[in-house]
C-alpha cells in the first residue's frame, strides 16, 4: 500500500463501472458505450434512465411499460407537499428543500428498508426519480404564491415537469430541449455527488440516503451551481448596457473569473455544451429573442481568441445550460435542483451497480497531529 497523499482522491481508482466514461482530452462522454450526442439527439430521458439502470436501450414495448411505471409514481403524499409548502414559506433554499423532501419520501415507501435487494433498490429509485420533479415544481409554485399542479400522467418526464412548473403544457421545442438537458446531466463518471451516493450505498444504506447525500454534495458551490453563476453574470452584463465582450474585458482586468469556462476533466469544449448551444439557437428562433445567444456566443468567441481553449480552459456544459433554462422560464436558483433532478438517475444507477459487488468504502488519512500528549485532569488545567 502506497503512502502517497492524493488530495481530493485525484487520479485514484476506487471502482470499476459500466455506466459512463469521460475522455476530457478529446471531449467525449459515453453512457454504456453510447456517445452522448447520439443519446441526446435520438433518445428520451426515459430511454436513458432505462439504459443506465438495466444495461441496454429498451424496445418500444419495454419503453412504454417503463415510462408508464415511472409516470405512475409521480404523486407525492400530502404530508410531503405540506412540508414543501412550509419550507417555501420559511424562505428555505431550493436545494435544501429538495434534500429535506427527498429524505422524507422514504417514510411513504414500504420497501425503503430493503437495501440489500438490487431490484428493490431500482424500484425505490424509480419512485425517487418520479417524485423529485413533483417536489421541485410544488416548491417553486408555492414560492410564487400559487398552488401546486398535479402531475399529468400522459406527459413525458421532461414535459410533465414544465407543465407542473407553469400550469401549461410546454410546446414541442421546449419539451425536447428540456428532455435533452436532462439526458446531458444524467451521469458523468465518478464526480463528487456520485461518489458521495456510492460511499453511502457501500454501507448498504437505502438508496434514499444515497440520493439525499448526493443532493447535499451537489449543493456545494464547487460542484453544482456553475450554470447559476453564468446566468447571474449574463444578467450583470445585460444590466451594464456594455457590449458583452467589453464587459468581459473589464471583468478580467479586475481579476474576475468568467464562470462556465474550465472543467476538472475536460481540456476541450464540453460535448454537452455544443448540444445545448444548438438548442439555445432553436429556442431563440422559436421565441425571436436572441439576446442570451448573442451574449454567450460573443463571449465564447472572444475568450477563445484570447487563447483560453488552447490552455485547456474551454466552455463547459454550464456555459449554455443557464441560458437554456432561462429561456424556458426557469428561475435561476432552480438550476442546481434541476441538475439534481436529472443526476438522481445516475446516482441510483451507481449505487445499484456498486452494491452488486459491494465493499465498504473506507479510505484512511495520514495523522499529522501531536504525539504523546500528557493528559491533565480538568481541575488542574
Amino acid at each position: 500500500m502506497t503512502d502517497e497523499l492524493k488530495r481530493g482522491l485525484e487520479g485514484v481508482l476506487v471502482a470499476e463501472s459500466d455506466l459512463s466514461y469521460v475522455d476530457g482530452e478529446v471531449g467525449k462522454l459515453v453512457y454504456r458505450g453510447y456517445d452522448i450526442e447520439d443519446l441526446a439527439r435520438g433518445a428520451s430521458y426515459e430511454e436513458v434512465l432505462y439504459l443506465l439502470w438495466h444495461g441496454s436501450l429498451p424496445t418500444a414495448a419495454e419503453l412504454d411499460a417503463f415510462a408508464a411505471d415511472l409516470a405512475a409514481e409521480r404523486e407525492v403524499d400530502d404530508d410531503v407537499v405540506e412540508t414543501v409548502r412550509a419550507l417555501a414559506d420559511a424562505g428555505e433554499r431550493p436545494m435544501a428543500a429538495l434534500r429535506t423532501a427527498t429524505s422524507m419520501l422514504s417514510a411513504y415507501d414500504d420497501e425503503a428498508d430493503e437495501a440489500d435487494d438490487g431490484e428493490a433498490t431500482l424500484r425505490q429509485g424509480r419512485r425517487i426519480t418520479a417524485k423529485i420533479p413533483t417536489v421541485l415544481a410544488a416548491f417553486e409554485r408555492v414560492r410564487q404564491g400559487e398552488e401546486p399542479v398535479a402531475p399529468a400522467p400522459g406527459l413525458s418526464h421532461a414535459g410533465n415537469f414544465l407543465y407542473m412548473l407553469t400550469g401549461t403544457e410546454p410546446d414541442a421545442v421546449s419539451e425536447e430541449t428540456f428532455d435533452m438537458a436532462l439526458t446531458l446531466h444524467a451521469d458523468h463518471g465518478l464526480n463528487a455527488s456520485t461518489f458521495t451516493a456510492m460511499v453511502i450505498g457501500s454501507t448498504m444504506a437505502d438508496v434514499y440516503s444515497g440520493v439525499t447525500g448526493g443532493i447535499g454534495a451537489l449543493s456545494g458551490p464547487l460542484h453544482g451551481g456553475a450554470n447559476q453563476d453564468v446566468m447571474e453574470v449574463l444578467h450583470e452584463v445585460d444590466a451594464s448596457s456594455k457590449d458583452p465582450v467589453q464587459w468581459v474585458k473589464d471583468a478580467r482586468d479586475e481579476g474576475r473569473r468568467i464562470p462556465g469556462f474550465g472543467h476538472r476533466v475536460y481540456k476541450v469544449k464540453d460535448p454537452r455544451a455544443n448540444i445545448l448551444e444548438e438548442k439555445l439557437r432553436d429556442l431563440a428562433d422559436s421565441s425571436g429573442d436572441t439576446k442570451w445567444l448573442d451574449y454567450t456566443t460573443a463571449i465564447e468567441e472572444y475568450l477563445t481568441d484570447q487563447g483560453l481553449v488552447e490552455k485547456g480552459i474551454a466552455p463547459n456544459v454550464d456555459f449554455y445550460s443557464g441560458s437554456v433554462y432561462d429561456s424556458l422560464g426557469i428561475p435561476v436558483d432552480m438550476y442546481t435542483p434541476i441538475f439534481a433532478m436529472s443526476r438522481a438517475g445516475g446516482w441510483i444507477a451507481h449505487v445499484a451497480e456498486y452494491q452488486e459487488d459491494n465493499r465498504l468504502i473506507r479510505p484512511r488519512a495520514r495523522y499529522t497531529g501531536p504525539e504523546d500528549a500528557e493528559f491533565v485532569p480538568v481541575d488542574e488545567r
